[in-house]
């Protein structure tokens, strides 16, 4: 194997790692992530670590594009077409509250209702035609469009996923009228029934696939023109990965492309380590990311909310997001309370100390003036020899005049209100969930979460906590574990007697085909193809349903008796007499790419480490006299206890006092409370 490359573009640094060999990591570094063109940073990224491009066999890349796009609202000028009658379908959604308390909040749908137009048609749930297509009146609005100035437009026709011949009609007619447009369809992005999510989803893929091809595009040919002729894969939120070359296609599959290769490579570590159940922190500069892997595996969500009333109906690694990251502001609202976040100085200006023009503190301006941060060494900052210790110190004091508290009183409650904020996340994913804290280790990694790590286990009461090598490029690194994915659902909706298993065998093997063709289609180098199946299915009138995995050749009757076992396993009990059905069924196709296993040299007896230095650290309201570590000299089997400062390249390290920590085999350092 020759190098690859890891480069991670988030929303403040952009992080890349390479290896050699695929193994052993031999350069990380950040630098500045450029909003105004993403695919810049990369370049950046490249260029600053020295990397002959040409000497790579492959680039692998997690970008936050997309997420931004649908943050900012920054996504094409796109329309909407549907059935007769279901034009507000995207406001209407379910029956959610924006606020939990009162009936305020409002909807901002990616699609204006002025975008949203209606046409004479209708199936019914079997796919039956009850009202054909009025071609006319489509041509009519198509030419009406092209006035409108749209980029993409997006069909979505009710029961489409029973029957799409509709909606592939209206798009050759919409086509033919303006060859220049994207053109959507709800039944290629996603077959299900869920009317409101699969009209959202199409919208969320119409509204990025623009600006994504584009960027695929523009990268594209920035890699070429430094000589790379080789392949860049693209980490999707569900953990896989898919060509560049694919990307446009697939828009709404890396909504959270960079989160999801941070939690792929969390899994491998800790798994390698003796963890199989794990709960990942990553902590960048402006969200914190949490996820839980259970058995070694990503919980994977069938739907995930970007916004209010804007569902993404794709499996994904369920990661929840929060305004919570190094670059978050600190603010008192309207009753004198300390906030921290959703407010982010992000990449410019950034935090104070960054001396880019950020006048607000932030959390990474706190971490500094409580001595956590080596001001003499900043992280990912080429314009920059000392962090500005004193802007940062006079705007967490002008801060700290309003609440009545001292400089280093008021960074401290930056770090407790926003360690509290990232807790409660991490309390929802596992307690609120069925899952005891104490059964998992904690994962924490970006640039800021091995900074608050210490804190968030205390909070919680997680017993241990694994710091990476490199915590700081984790999800650089995700993206060399990955594999190609692709992920087909269709909706069956049928109870099981009504079924035989010609038609379940038929559907599962449309979708294995589709994947595999993708796969090809890709040009990727692959070791093997594996294909998984899975089924949705419920009791008859329930609403939600339970996934069962299943194999192709598998009669009804076997997949009802793997139901009801698995609903024993959920609640306890069966609804024996019951009528059960088939909601849908599930294909995964994944191409699996070769990577070299890693294999852990044994672990020699325990030895104590030395510090390079001591320096004043503030901690619970004191300063103390903190060893100062370089991540670089711990080895195999050193043992340290808190306070402790981890220093290296890509982040730093917390360990709060009574804390004790060892390096394993493969130099993870293990933490624990006393």
């Amino acid at each position: 194997m020759g190098g690859i490359t890891g480069i991670d573009v988030g929303g403040t640094f952009t992080d890349l790692f390479y290896s050699s060999d695929g193994v052993t990591v031999d350069r990380v570094l950040k630098v500045p992530s450029t909003p105004d063109d993403p695919s810049r940073g990369l370049i950046d990224a490249l260029d600053a670590a020295g990397i002959d491009v040409n000497a790579l066999d492959v680039i692998l890349h997690g970008t936050t594009i997309a997420t931004n796009a649908v943050i900012e609202r920054h996504g094409a000028r796109a329309a909407l077409i549907t059935t007769e009658g279901f034009r507000d379908v995207l406001e209407l959604g379910r029956r959610d509250r924006q606020r939990m308390y009162g009936l305020t909040g409002t909807a901002d749908p990616l699609i204006p209702r002025r975008m949203r137009w209606e046409v004479r048609e209708r199936m019914d749930h079997l796919g039956n035609v009850l009202t054909p297509l009025d071609e006319t009146a489509l041509a009519g609005l198509a030419a009406a469009l092209a006035a409108e100035g749209v980029e993409t437009v997006v069909i979505s026709f009710l029961h489409s996923y029973a029957n799409p011949a509709h909606e592939r009609r209206a798009r050759e007619i919409v086509q033919a009228a303006h060859d220049g447009w994207e053109v959507v369809i709800s039944s290629d992005v996603v077959r299900e029934y869920y009317e409101f999510e699969r009209t959202s989803t199409a919208v969320v893929q119409g509204y990025l696939q623009p600006l994504v091809a584009r960027y695929a595009r523009n990268l594209s040919a920035k890699l070429a023109a430094k000589g790379f002729a080789r392949q860049t894969l693209v980490m999707q939120s569900n953990g896989g990965l898919v060509p560049l070359s694919q990307l446009g296609g697939r828009a709404a599959n890396i909504v959270r492309s960079g989160p999801a290769a941070g939690v792929m490579a969390a899994a491998q570590i800790a798994g390698e380590a003796g963890f199989a159940s794990i709960i990942t922190g990553d902590m960048g500069g402006t969200s914190y990311d949490v996820a839980v892997v259970v058995n070694g595996t990503p919980k994977i969500a069938a739907e995930t909310a970007l916004d209010f009333r804007v569902p993404l109906r794709i499996p994904m690694i369920d990661v929840h997001t929060i305004g919570a990251g190094g670059g978050s502001i600190a603010s008192l609202d309207r009753g004198g309370v300390l906030q921290v976040g959703p407010r982010s100085a992000g990449a410019v200006p950034g935090p104070v100390c960054f001396g880019r023009g950020g006048t607000e503190p932030t959390v990474t301006d706190a971490n500094a003036v409580l001595g956590r941060i080596n001001a003499d060494h900043p992280i990912g900052l080429r314009h920059l020899d000392r962090l500005d210790l004193p802007a940062a110190r006079a705007a967490i004091e002008a801060l700290g005049a309003r609440l009545g508290l001292g400089i280093e009183e008021t960074a401290e409650a930056i770090l407790t209100v926003v360690n509290h904020i990232m807790a409660r996340r991490t309390r929802l994913m596992t307690v609120e969930q069925g899952h005891d804290p104490r059964d998992f280790a904690l994962v924490v990694f970006g640039g800021a979460g091995p900074l608050h790590g210490a804190a968030i286990m205390r909070d919680v009461g997680i017993r241990t906590m694994l710091l990476p090598p490199h915590p700081g490029v984790l999800c650089a690194i995700g993206c060399a574990v990955g594999d190609l994915r692709y992920d087909l659902t269709q909706t069956v909706e049928k109870p099981v007697a009504d079924l035989d298993a010609g038609q379940i065998h038929a559907i599962l093997a449309e979708q294995r085909d589709r994947g595999l063709a993708q796969v090809v289609a890709s040009g990727a180098a692959v070791d093997r193809t594996e294909v998984r199946h899975a089924a949705s299915m419920s009791y008859t009138g329930q609403i939600h349903a339970l996934r069962v995995d299943i194999d192709a050749d598998w009669s009804p009757e076997r997949m009802v008796g793997a139901f009801e076992a698995a609903y024993a396993r959920e609640y306890g009990n069966t609804l024996p007499g019951a009528s059960v059905g088939i909601v849908g069924l599930l294909t995964t196709v994944i191409g699996a790419r070769t990577k070299p296993a890693r294999i852990a040299p044994p672990l020699p007896a325990p030895v104590r480490a030395t510090p390079r230095g001591h320096r004043q650290v503030w901690f619970s309201g004191g300063w103390h006299a903190t060893a100062i570590y370089d991540r670089g000299d711990l080895t195999a089997g050193m043992v340290f206890q808190g306070p402790a400062i981890i220093e290296q390249a890509d982040t730093t390290s917390v360990l709060e006092p009574g804390m004790t920590a060892r390096v394993d085999a493969f130099l993870n350092i293990l933490a624990e409370m006393a």
